[in-house]
């Protein structure tokens, strides 16, 4: 149990998962308009810096599920730029870079799985006004090592497999707006 708990706190202090205190430095060019594409029309977080990062989440993992590594490429270096932005997210930018600078698709999804550890313990945190966004694994990703991802729907769609395995995962958990 003490390994549990002592995992649960390394996970929330080591992850994406820090506010910007007063005095840090953000970089604003990284925020843009809040996207209302169907990737994230049904979520709406209250920080526009984080709702930015969720949109480029969710592009990216579309990439990967419509198995498009040059898409995926352009959307992980998009939001690689969001990450720099926001204060605490500089290392999972730095994973974000790893799946833009390469069209190796397997190489892409296995970062992406590092990159969606980071995010889900940040959203897992947000104030998030409008929406469900749905924590979902696939237990046979990585070689059978699991890997979760985040979406706005209950609907699978596996970004480590794509068209192979496209509705392989359940949704594990469900962050939903606080009342």
């Amino acid at each position: 149990m003490k390994n549990y708990i002592g995992a649960a706190i390394i996970t929330t202090l080591m992850a994406c998962s820090s506010s910007p205190k007063e005095g840090d430095a953000v970089n604003d060019s990284a925020i843009a308009t809040t996207d209302t594409s169907a990737t994230s029309i049904n979520v709406k977080i209250a920080d526009p810096h984080i709702q930015k990062i969720y949109t480029g989440y969710i592009s990216l993992k579309n990439s990967l599920v419509a198995a498009n590594a040059k898409a995926a490429r352009q959307t992980a270096s998009d939001l690689s730029a969001a990450l720099k932005g926001y204060a605490g997210c500089e290392n999972t930018a730095l994973i974000a870079d790893k799946i833009g600078g390469t069209e190796d698709l397997k190489e892409q999804r296995k970062e992406f799985t590092a990159l969606s550890s980071d995010v889900i313990a940040l959203f897992k945190h947000v104030d998030l006004e409008k929406g469900s966004i749905y924590v979902q694994h696939c237990p046979m990703a990585n070689n059978g090592d699991g890997g979760d991802w985040l979406s706005s729907e209950k609907t699978i769609r596996n970004p480590y497999y794509g068209d192979e395995m496209l509705e392989c995962g359940a949704v594990v958990e469900v962050i939903k707006t606080k009342i």
